[in-house]
């Protein structure tokens, strides 16, 4: 008997929300499912990632980072 080989959907480690409202507007980290930090720059993410172990080399491979509501330069609400 064979198995079905079925495609393995990898999610990526980060996840970063779309930007929250606040002073200054932020967006939720969550790493491995869980949130982890509130970031207000792309080094508030690297910096959230590295506590974890996690060394990112490109934030624009969407098998290491995915972005919700905008990519790595929306920080602002629109």
């Amino acid at each position: 008997m064979t198995e079905i080989g079925s495609p393995h959907i990898a999610r990526p480690r980060i996840v970063v929300l779309g930007v929250q409202p606040g002073t200054p507007p932020f967006r939720i980290v969550e790493i491995d499912g869980q949130m982890v930090a509130e970031a207000t720059t792309l080094v508030d993410v690297l910096e959230a990632a590295a506590a974890f172990g996690i060394h990112v080399h490109d934030l624009d491979d969407p098998d290491v980072v995915c972005w919700v509501g905008g990519d790595k330069f929306t920080w602002k609400l629109h």
